[in-house]
């Protein structure tokens, strides 16, 4: 993610590496034998994130958390419950609080402070690695500072509100304030709810990530699909006030890039706001809906998917698992795991990978949590996604064009449909991914859309196997025939 000449620009097809950044410091500090902070991380950790070939680290939870959102939770049997599913020797002191329960926007004092952020930022920017911090739009902690000195930042309510409804309310000082939400779940217990439509909230939000991007190049804007004012207004109806004439999003983040140009915007985005929340002005959303496809639906759902418009889907974050969703080693068994993996990392838009899935970790992190589970990395796991990692980055298809191809089967055998492919073009460097997203042997002829594809011989090289072969693209197309969630990704000459 970097910027050519005096425009902003978001590298093509960028490769993010999310870390748990509390749990990742425990447990680089655990090795080094001391405790570390993001200051002394030993530069190797960072050059190996670097050598895989990513573009960008999204360091998740750096923000100082809240001490009264931690004490709530520790009321919640729910959380609690969850705890001791992931560390079964969960302890209090192991709950340093929700990283999306802020209290202010200043870098943890026990993760390094602003300076060892500095710090971190400075090694990345070497190893040409952009540096992805969190907003959290929506709420704040019950003790952040906003709601003392603003109380008319959040949506309000009275002494009947809280009688009535005790788990949306809360008294704090006297003031009744909504709990924070969105509209399909109960209210979260341990955030209050800021109102978008709060002219003076707008201001303050643009004031608070033009200080993030002094901090670092993008953020991640936490269910940013919330702010948006039809889904606000349906969430909370006559409490928030009238509905302005702009959008949140189209009001502060030009207002941060006017100090800020190159500055970049990812949304966590759901409920099909993706197309709406990039013409407001974001650079990449969250593609949740090609996560659920690759998780319960057929191959077709999957390629009409991908028949969306090209420049709509350059502004796409695929992924296969993050902080929010189970570990893809325990979605997915080992072989549709590697098929969902080489489908979400050789897809147009950006590519998200999530710290531990590389290893083939099963147990998901409450991000509560400053420890988990120790789990032996899966060593086959780890060999397929280093292999795939470096075919993208030595072959830089991901750096060129790329086109969905036609599939066609035979009158009395049509398991083409469970068969998805695709290609990369970019300069001489060229491969096809055609991928079987079902439990079902297929066969289908594959029709290579590039424009001398029928005027060469081509040699075929199989990116984890090695295997060469030699095939004419021309007349019906390539035949392939692929085991139950079978892959071919080959590099074509």
């Amino acid at each position: 993610m970097r910027e050519r000449g005096k425009t902003r620009h978001v590298a093509p097809n960028p490769l993010i590496y999310e870390i748990n950044t509390w749990v990742w410091l425990g447990e680089l500090g655990s090795r080094a034998g001391r405790p570390l902070t993001l200051a002394s991380v030993p530069d190797e950790e960072w050059e190996r994130i670097a050598a895989l070939g990513f573009d960008a680290v999204w360091l998740m939870g750096v923000w100082e958390r809240s001490p009264e959102g931690r004490r709530i939770s520790m009321e919640n049997g729910g959380l609690l419950a969850d705890f001791r599913r992931a560390l079964p020797d969960f302890t209090d002191g192991d709950n340093v609080g929700s990283p999306y329960c802020v209290r202010r926007y200043v870098v943890d004092a026990r993760l390094g402070g602003p300076e060892g952020l500095a710090r971190a930022r400075e090694k990345l920017s070497r190893l040409g690695l952009a540096l992805i911090l969190d907003f959290v739009p929506n709420h704040v902690a019950p003790d952040h500072p906003w709601v003392i000195e603003n109380p008319g930042y959040f949506i309000g309510g009275n002494g009947e509100d809280l009688a009535a409804d005790p788990g949306s309310f809360a008294d704090m000082n006297g003031r009744v304030f909504a709990r924070g939400r969105d509209p399909f779940f109960p209210a979260w217990p341990d955030v209050l709810q800021l109102n978008a439509f709060a002219a003076g909230l707008r201001a303050a939000a643009a004031a608070t990530v033009s200080d993030i991007a002094g901090q670092c190049d993008g953020v991640r804007c936490d269910m940013a699909m919330l702010l948006v004012n039809s889904v606000f207004a349906k969430t909370w109806g006559g409490r928030a006030g009238p509905i302005p004439d702009r959008e949140y999003w189209a009001e502060v983040i030009p207002a941060v890039r006017k100090e800020h140009s190159r500055f970049i915007f990812i949304a966590e985005a759901y409920w099909d706001t993706e197309w709406e929340l990039q013409q407001q002005g974001f650079d990449l959303c969250y593609d949740k809906r090609l996560y659920d496809r690759l998780r319960q639906d057929s191959a077709e759902s999957v390629r009409l998917h991908l028949c969306a418009d090209l420049a709509y889907q350059e502004k796409l974050v695929r992924f296969i698992e993050n902080h929010d969703e189970p570990r893809a080693a325990a979605e997915f068994h080992p072989r549709r795991h590697r098929t969902a993996a080489l489908t979400a990392l050789t897809l147009p838009g950006a590519r998200l990978v999530h710290e531990g899935q590389l290893e083939g970790r099963q147990v998901r992190v409450p991000v509560f949590l400053a420890r988990r589970v120790e789990e032996g990395p899966d060593l086959e796991m780890r060999a397929f996604y280093e292999r795939l990692l470096e075919a993208l980055r030595t072959g830089k298809f991901t750096r060129g064009d790329w086109r969905l191809c036609e599939l066609r089967g035979w009158p009395d055998n049509q398991s083409c449909r469970n068969l998805v492919s695709w290609c990369w073009q970019s300069g001489p460097s060229r491969c096809l991914v055609v991928v079987n997203l079902s439990e079902t042997p297929s066969q289908g002829l594959v029709a290579v859309p590039w424009e001398d594809a029928a005027r060469r011989t081509w040699q075929l090289t199989d990116v984890f196997t090695s295997k060469v072969y030699e095939r004419t693209l021309s007349g019906e197309g390539l035949y392939v025939e692929l085991e139950p969630w079978g892959y071919h990704f080959l590099e074509c000459r």
